[in-house]
């Protein structure tokens, strides 16, 4: 079933937006150009990482015992970059994520402490096509931030332990974008803001080996989603498959 038009709230009725991504680096490679747009306007953005990206990286002489460290760092200061401070780091294991009920309540959590208008994930499908986006645990994440979007999180039925416990009231999410989906229906013009993306993706030292290689291939992945958009010649773009609630 193909998805419906992109009908996204203009920017200017989003005062909050939360990211839910598997690992460090997931969020700047699919929204990052996009990001960076929205807090230069105003808007308050939000991450929420759900591994430390404990399994990545090309350095074999490193105490793997560093990586969460040195990875949380790293997402940090590429944040800054697209002008994000608000971290939230729920520290699953990198590989091993499954979306399971304890990981929805987490985002849950962090959904009704933020009160977002806005929603951005990975998409839960896997796009046989382009398998490295598709990684289990984007897919896992994906899924979880999806069932914490409807129902979990707008209904003051579900985890009721987070409102008599932490205070956490209900709080519905008025729209999900899902980057690396296969099929995007909304295009982002991200030209003003890919050099801001670029320090964002570059700011993950430990998983490039090759940097000097990425800014010409994200500018080329980029360009091809203006193409789709149908923007002018020379735009770069970032693609979203976007879902509103009524």
């Amino acid at each position: 079933m193909s998805l419906p038009a992109g009908n996204p709230r203009p920017d200017e009725e989003i005062e909050r937006v939360l990211v839910v991504v598997a690992h460090p680096d997931d969020v700047d490679f699919g929204a990052s150009g996009s990001i960076a747009g929205w807090t230069q306007a105003g808007i308050e953005v939000s991450y929420c990482l759900v591994t430390d990206g404990q399994a990545g990286g090309f350095e074999p002489e490193r105490d793997r015992a560093e990586m969460p460290a040195v990875r949380r760092a790293e997402q940090t200061t590429a944040a800054e970059h697209v002008g994000v401070r608000d971290l939230h780091f729920l520290g699953y294991s990198d590989g091993e994520l499954e979306p399971s009920l304890g990981l929805v309540r987490d985002i849950v959590r962090v959904i009704r402490k933020v009160r977002p208008q806005r929603l951005v994930t990975s998409s839960p499908e896997r796009n046989w096509a382009r398998m490295p986006a598709s990684h289990p645990d984007h897919l896992a994440a994906g899924e979880a931030t999806t069932r914490a979007f409807f129902p979990a999180a707008g209904n003051p039925y579900a985890f009721t332990d987070l409102l008599e416990d932490e205070g956490l009231e209900a709080w519905t999410v008025g729209e999900l974008w899902l980057q690396a989906h296969h099929e995007n229906n909304h295009y982002v013009d991200i030209t003003d803001h890919f050099d801001a993306k670029v320090k964002a993706i570059l700011s993950h030292v430990s998983q490039h080996p090759d940097p000097s290689q990425l800014p010409e291939r994200i500018r080329a992945w980029n360009a091809q989603n203006a193409a789709a958009a149908g923007f002018p010649e020379g735009r770069l773009a970032e693609g979203f498959a976007v879902i509103r609630l009524g």
